[in-house]
């Protein structure tokens, strides 16, 4: 399981905890060192069945500072995963992703009924 997140957000904070003491296991990777590339993105939107919107990190600086709130409204999808694999910082954190379901943000009750 690949647990992307950023080591200065405290909501990436709290999910890695409760990993941690679930004794979930997970490979950690840095989205601002190692952002996931335009593919790799593509991929997760893909298993996860979500909208590509949500892995927008709306609450971000870089996405208020590059006015995205109204640009992801009508772009593509291909401009949507150019956007996202530009720029670590615009992805919502933490994503959680294996080859069956993918996780975006944290929220325990959702770590449970997925994870244990």
């Amino acid at each position: 399981m690949k647990f992307y997140g950023y080591k200065k957000c405290s909501t990436v904070k709290r999910a890695k905890k409760w990993l941690q003491e679930n004794n979930i296991g997970f490979e950690e990777i840095d989205l601002v060192d190692e952002p996931p590339t335009k593919e790799e993105i593509k991929k997760i939107y893909e298993v996860s069945g979500q909208d590509l919107k949500k892995f927008f990190n709306t609450s971000g600086v870089k996405y208020r500072e590059l006015g995205l709130k109204d640009i992801v409204k009508t772009a593509s999808e291909e401009e949507l995963l150019d956007l996202l694999a530009s720029d670590g910082k615009l992805i919502k954190r933490p994503l959680l992703v294996d080859h069956e379901k993918v996780l975006i943000g944290f929220k325990e009750n959702e770590y449970k009924e997925n994870l244990l």
